[in-house]
């Protein structure tokens, strides 16, 4: 199966470097990438074949278009004329659905719409996919295994991917900022920078961890920290009267919403 990754960004170069983990044969990937240092640099980085997007589009059995949002259209445009039916397209970009795309292509491509997240470059990435009107079983088995490479992968309905983007792709961003502060505050109550940042991340490092392999709810993990009457309680006490919890859902609501906008922006 040959491979094109069109945009050679954060998350286009995180999944073509976990294709070559994964042991796919760089004889049968390719990099579609208009900067020339852009494309000298993954040259020299990976060893591989850097071309234009429309010999990358026309080339490859799947094309993964890794481009912004509002870039989308534009780069469809460029490689419609080069596509055609039995190939499989699957778009990264946050907010674009399948419609949309397919209403830009040949008939007869399959069109999968995934919503990654950073971690993918540690392969430790959470991605749905969602897929289009031509999509069938095989197709998707096919994304789940490219996307693999890189972290976890699940399916959802397509309607649903406003609020995966709003949860787990933009949720590093929410952990960063807790992490951020976290260490803000250490420093305030007098420890070094270093020492907090360590301190910090292990902690976040650590509590993932014990979520994932204990399988208990985070709530009974929380209580377990949580003493009556001790440090935990006074802290917990008081993200609750800042109302954090809140702050949350409406942040994600936020993000949702700003999914669903750009969305309609490109209808």
């Amino acid at each position: 199966m040959t491979v094109a990754i069109i945009g050679a960004g954060v998350m286009g170069e995180a999944l073509l470097s976990g294709l070559i983990r994964g042991g796919h044969d760089l004889a049968d990937l390719m990099v579609g990438e208009k900067r020339p240092e852009r494309a000298a640099e993954l040259r020299e980085r990976y060893a591989v074949d850097v071309v234009a997007n429309t010999e990358a589009a026309g080339s490859a059995d799947t094309v993964a278009l890794v481009v912004k949002p509002q870039d989308m259209g534009d780069v469809l445009t460029e490689i419609a004329p080069h596509l055609h039916a039995g190939q499989v397209l699957i778009s990264l970009a946050a907010g674009i659905t399948t419609g949309y795309i397919e209403s830009h292509i040949p008939e007869g491509i399959a069109v999968i719409r995934v919503m990654p997240n950073t971690p993918a470059l540690v392969d430790e990435g959470m991605a749905a996919i969602s897929g289009g009107t031509h999509c069938s079983e095989e197709h998707l088995a096919l994304a789940e295994q490219m996307l693999s490479v890189t972290g976890r992968v699940v399916r959802v309905p397509e309607k649903q991917q406003d609020a995966v983007t709003a949860i787990s792709g933009s949720g590093p961003a929410y952990i960063f900022f807790v992490v951020e502060s976290m260490i803000e505050a250490g420093v305030h109550l007098g420890l070094p920078r270093s020492t907090a940042t360590e301190l910090v991340v292990q902690t976040v490092v650590g509590s993932a961890k014990l979520l994932r392999e204990t399988g208990e709810h985070p709530t009974v993990l929380r209580e377990r920290v949580t003493s009556p009457g001790g440090t935990t309680a006074a802290a917990i006490r008081q993200l609750e009267n800042h109302k954090v919890r809140s702050a949350f859902i409406e942040a994600m609501e936020a993000a949702r919403d700003r999914s669903v906008a750009l969305a309609a922006s490109d209808d």
